[in-house]
C-alpha cells in the first residue's frame, strides 16, 4: 500500500510511503480518499513528507480530496510539502486554493477553526 492511514479525533491522515506521487500511485490515493470520505470523514490531512516528486495525476488526486472535503463542509490540509513539490503546486497556482500547513502542531487548530467558521457561516 502506498499510504498509511491514521485516524485522529479531528481528521484522518493519509501518509505517503512513496517518493513519487505519479500515475502509478494516484489511483490508490483517490480510492483511499473516496473510501474515507464515504465513511464520513470530512477532514483529511495528506502528509507528503516522503514525496519528492508529484505529477499532474498526483495533483488531480489532491484536488479530488479538496473537492470532497469542501463538499461535506470539511477541510483538506497538506503537510510535509518539500520545496520541489511546493514549486510545482505554486506553478500550477494551486497554492491559492490548497491549505498547506508545514507545522503539524498547527493542523488541529486550523481544522477546528475552519469547522467553527463553517458552523457560523452556515456552510
Amino acid at each position: 500500500m502506498s499510504f498509511q492511514v491514521e485516524n485522529n479525533e479531528h481528521f484522518v491522515m493519509l501518509k505517503s510511503t512513496v517518493e513519487k506521487l505519479d500515475s502509478s500511485v494516484s489511483p490508490d490515493l483517490k480510492a483511499e480518499i473516496v473510501f474515507q470520505n464515504g465513511k464520513g470523514e470530512k477532514n483529511i490531512v495528506i502528509d507528503l513528507s516522503d514525496v519528492k516528486y508529484i505529477d499532474s495525476s498526483g495533483l488531480s488526486a489532491i484536488l479530488v480530496a479538496n473537492r470532497l472535503c469542501k463538499g461535506c463542509q470539511g477541510v483538506l490540509v497538506l503537510t510535509g510539502v518539500n520545496d520541489s513539490v511546493m514549486k510545482l503546486i505554486t506553478i500550477s497556482q494551486l497554492d491559492t486554493i490548497l491549505n498547506i500547513i508545514q507545522n503539524p502542531n498547527e493542523i488541529i487548530d486550523f481544522i477546528i477553526m475552519d469547522n467553527i467558521e463553517n458552523d457560523l457561516t452556515g456552510e
